[in-house]
């Protein structure tokens, strides 16, 4: 037998989403900064390494997916590949160079083994990026770890999940808009 979901459970589900969703779009400009930089480190040769806490660990390998083998027709593959944990740091700095970027996922604060890669990555020149839920439900910065960073105003991970994916898709997209405008004109960024 299928549950019945009635029309306030399906209202309050939608409300838990809208205000964290939303705040994806204020972020546009930062998302932008970030699309534009992992474009110019794709540019440079570099790579795209992704790693995430036990609860991002198949998002961590989906984004790789998106990266490497591009759904639409016309969209050039890009290198990336995901860590298998568990001391993503130490793999850091055995895989990765200076030109690469690096993508840590948690769907709370980045905490051990995500938070430890993501500084080992800026230590070692990496670009950094994360993708982190608040925890708490309220937004956060975490300059030290992630340059560029988007956190998910929530303490649902299942809401947090939803709008990483709605991230990392938007920023595969722009990436690959600033690598397009670049090999059309012919100028570095």
């Amino acid at each position: 037998m299928v549950p019945t979901v009635t029309a306030t459970q399906a209202i309050e589900a939608f409300a838990r989403r809208r205000s964290p969703a939303n705040a994806l779009a204020t972020d546009a400009d930062a998302v932008a900064r970030a699309c534009y930089a992992m474009a110019d480190r794709f540019d440079a040769g570099g790579r795209l390494v992704v790693f995430g806490d036990r609860a991002s660990n198949c998002d961590a390998a989906h984004v790789v997916v998106e990266f490497v083998h591009p759904v639409i027709v016309g969209k050039r593959a890009l290198p990336a590949f995901a860590l298998p944990g568990p001391d993503f740091a130490a793999q850091i700095g055995l895989l990765a160079t200076s030109t690469d970027i690096a993508l840590g996922m948690s769907v709370g604060p980045p905490v051990g083994a995500v938070r430890d890669a993501l500084r080992a990555a800026r230590k070692a020149g990496l670009l950094t990026v994360g993708l982190f839920g608040a925890g708490d439900g309220s937004p956060i910065d975490y300059p030290e770890v992630a340059e560029h960073q988007f956190v998910v105003a929530s303490d649902d991970p299942l809401v947090v999940k939803e709008v990483q994916v709605t991230t990392y898709h938007v920023l595969w997209e722009l990436v690959h808009v600033f690598a397009e405008w670049s090999d059309r004109s012919g100028m570095s960024r």
